[in-house]
């Protein structure tokens, strides 16, 4: 039996509709920026709080446009599964930010080249959503 974690994800896209994706330290699969909420924390107010932590860039709680709810295999995390929801950054993001926290890479990916290194919750849901 699998277990769920609950997450918040954010589709942050350049102008030329490449999607930014970060990967935490230790792991080999390419995420969208996001995480685990604290106690009490809305979905939205955890999107916000984790894109500040992870690459620094600052939103609003009520800026984040939610795209609905979705799941999906774990990347990281053999025998669970994510039930993430998805927010939409309201801006295209004009250059590549700083991994911070507990991230060691950020990169531009294009949603239309599948990778084997894209987390399942990206590659089989939230590219579909673009």
């Amino acid at each position: 039996m699998s277990r769920e974690i609950r997450v918040s994800a954010v589709l942050l896209q350049d102008p030329s509709g490449k999607v930014l994706m970060v990967r935490k330290r230790g792991t080999t699969r390419l995420l969208n920026p996001g995480g685990k909420p604290e106690p009490g924390e809305s979905p939205a107010e955890c999107a916000a709080r984790e894109l500040s932590e992870e690459i620094g860039l600052e939103y609003e709680p009520g800026d984040l446009i939610p795209l609905g709810r979705v799941r999906d295999a774990a990347a990281n995390e053999p025998g669970h599964v994510v039930v993430a929801d998805i927010f939409r950054a309201p801006a295209p993001v004009a250059s590549l930010p700083s991994p911070r926290a507990e991230i060691d890479e950020v990169r531009f990916v294009d949603p239309s080249r599948p990778a084997a290194d894209w987390s399942p919750l990206f590659a089989n849901q939230i590219r579909w959503l673009i």
